[in-house]
This record gives C-alpha cells, structure tokens and sequence, in this order.
C-alpha cells in the first residue's frame, strides 16, 4: 500500500534521525527501520528488503569515511569478512515466520547490548586495552554473526561491535569501523539471497524518499561522531541504543504485546 505524501514525509523524518544516530557508532540503523516499517507496511518481504536497502545506504557513506580517515584495516577485518559473507547469504536465504524472526532479533540484540553495558560500566579500566585472540576465533565469530544477520535482514554490526567491545578487540573507533564494513558486505550479501529465493520486494517510491532521507542523516552522523565522539561515548550510545530497539521488537514485534 502506498503512503500518502505527509505520511511517507514523516517516515523520511524518523528514518533521517535513525541514520544519524546510528552512523555516529558505525551502525545503518537496520534494527529501527525493522521495527518502525513493521507499523507502515504489510509486506514482511517488503519490511526486510527496505531496512537491508537503507543499511546499505549508510554504511557506504560511513566505510568510506573510515577507510579516509585510516580506520578501516582490510587485512585485519579480512577473516570476519570471508566467513560473514557466504552465511549471510544463507541466513537470507531461510524463510522465517515472522514472529520467530523478531523473537530471535530482539534476543540477540538483549544480549549484545548487556555484554556492552558491563563492559562499559562494571569494569572499571580506565584505557581501551587491545587484547590478543587467536585467528580461528576471528572466523567462527564473522561466520556466526553473518549468519545471524542474514537470518534476520540487518547487516549485523550490532552484533559485532558489542561482541568486541566486550573482547577489548581494538579501540572503539576501529570497532565502529569494522562494524560499518561488515554492514556493508552483509547487507549486500544478503540482498542476494533474497533475490535468489524470490522474496527481494521494494516498494519504489517509497524506497526512493528513505534513502535519500537516510543518506544525509547518515552523512550527517559520521561526521559528528569522527570529530566529536570519544571511545567511551561511542560505547555508552551504542549500548543505549541496541537495549531499547531489542527490548521494543522483542516485546512488541516477537512477542505482540500493546502497551
């Protein structure tokens, strides 16, 4: 059903402040526009392919961003990647009902988020301290995550970045980029697998409106954040922000409680 012209304006508004907060901590903001597209569309195959759309946008802008100001590190993300990206397409390529599809994102999204919160809060080390892992782990890690992401049409950086975070991976700024990277490769790998089993559907005009909505606040947010942000901060938002999103689709998109 197509929205009328006020309505698809206000969308662009919300999917604009998405983008933004999102793109200020490496993310696309794949888990908001799930949530908020489940009140607009009817389409299930049509929620997913917009959000995996959007994310795409973003992280295009916020990769690029990175990888100029020499944040982006190909030969360290190499083993996230080449594991993430073959799952991805075969998490996509799975037909989920859709309750069980926001049951197991708002779960997954809990869980990284309180592994971040501790991380952040409870430990009490004043410098980000780099820890060594052995290479394997680096692999398992990208391919469970990509898989998982391909599952439920996001690009799984909110996955990835609490996970590391909480490992003491690199620096938070290394982990924002690593996480806007592996957006990038997933979203598009899992586009295709979409495509493949036929269930890739975009409403147009609409699709149109939110991404140019989401290009600019996604613009707008890596910017402020490359300028701005300190490691901590970008912690504490990217906590905030994966709690509230997986507490709302769990409870009100999984589980259909009204409040």
């Amino acid at each position: 059903m197509l929205l009328t012209i006020p309505e698809l304006l206000l969308l662009m508004l919300g999917f604009f402040v998405i983008a933004m907060l999102y793109s200020s901590v490496g993310f696309g903001g794949g888990s908001s526009y799930l949530a908020v597209l489940t009140l607009v569309f009817a389409s299930f195959f049509a929620i997913r392919s917009m959000a995996l759309i959007c994310n795409l946008v973003v992280v295009s802008g916020s990769s690029y961003l990175y990888f100029k100001k020499g944040h982006l590190d190909f030969k360290k993300f190499l083993p996230f990647i080449i594991t993430s990206i073959p799952l991805a397409f075969i998490g996509a390529s799975f037909r989920l009902k859709e309750n069980i599809f926001f049951i197991i994102l708002g779960v997954a999204l809990i869980i990284s988020a309180l592994a971040l919160i501790y991380q952040t809060f409870v430990t009490k080390k004043a410098e980000e301290i780099n820890t060594d892992y052995p290479p394997f782990l680096t692999y398992v890690l990208g391919g469970a995550i990509g898989l998982l992401s391909g599952l439920v049409g996001i690009g799984g950086g909110i996955f990835l970045a609490p996970v590391l975070n909480h490992m003491r991976w690199d620096k938070s700024v290394k982990i924002a980029a690593l996480a806007s990277f592996f957006i990038l490769v997933n979203s598009a790998s899992s586009i295709g697998g979409y495509i493949s089993n036929g269930t890739f559907e975009l409403p147009w005009r609409e699709a149109i409106g939110l991404v140019i909505a989401v290009f600019v606040g996604g613009q707008l947010g890596i910017r402020i954040s490359l300028s701005k942000f300190t490691g901590k901060s970008i912690k504490m938002i990217t906590a905030v922000l994966v709690l509230f999103v997986g507490v709302r689709v769990l409870l009100v998109n999984g589980l259909q409680l009204s409040f």
